[in-house]
């Protein structure tokens, strides 16, 4: 796992880079390497596209150093260009299908779901554990983009409600609001499904 970096050191680094030192901004966003990647991965649900998307998140991070506003965490402004960039290539891909109707449709056994950790509800035994990893991707991945995004910053990567709200563009409350949507949704459609897993188990650790 990458060591974390103090936001003193970033901001000593980033004011480095700025000047002119570029070779520090590979250390810079080592750190974040792996949250940028997963989260591409978790809009694009493809690893070919999740790599280019991140490649270019952090080009454009790089680019737009100098704007970076300083009271903001470097993570959280690198979470919400990666978010923008999946928003982007989504969008060019509905079009690039709406305009290719007459084409066969695509193959879905290229396409890999998305990521998600080991929760701490989920069973010990290998096998099981399997089986309820695919149920959560598969159902984390249907939420609608606007209640999955804020359900992965929050549940999955840990964000602050605060710093997911600054991440995605929108108020405390609304962040709020579509959490609470998102962990709905998602128990009444795994509910039933987990519960034939294995019954006795509280798969949800929100009320």
């Amino acid at each position: 796992m990458a060591a974390t970096t103090s936001p003193r050191d970033e901001a000593q680094m980033i004011a480095s880079i700025i000047a002119g030192d570029s070779r520090l901004f590979h250390e810079l966003i080592r750190p974040y390497e792996r949250k940028v990647y997963v989260m591409a991965l978790s809009f694009l649900r493809n690893e070919a596209d999740a790599e280019d998307a991140a490649q270019e998140s952090f080009l454009k991070a790089f680019r737009n150093l100098a704007s970076f506003r300083g009271e903001a965490k470097f993570g959280t402004w690198l979470v919400s260009i990666t978010l923008n960039e999946a928003r982007s290539r989504i969008r060019r891909r509905d079009t690039i299908k709406m305009e290719s109707l007459d084409e066969p449709p695509d193959d879905y056994g290229h396409t890999s779901p998305a990521l998600l950790r080991d929760w701490k509800e989920i069973p010990s035994e290998a096998l099981e554990r399997k089986e309820i990893s695919l149920l959560l991707r598969q159902a984390v991945t249907a939420l609608p983009p606007i209640y999955r995004e804020v359900f992965l910053l929050r549940d999955v990567e840990g964000l602050s409600v605060n710093e997911a709200a600054e991440a995605i563009g929108i108020s405390i409350a609304s962040v709020k609001v579509r959490l609470h949507r998102a962990r709905m949704m998602l128990q009444k459609n795994l509910a039933p499904q987990l519960k034939g897993v294995a019954p006795k188990r509280r798969w949800f650790p929100w009320p």
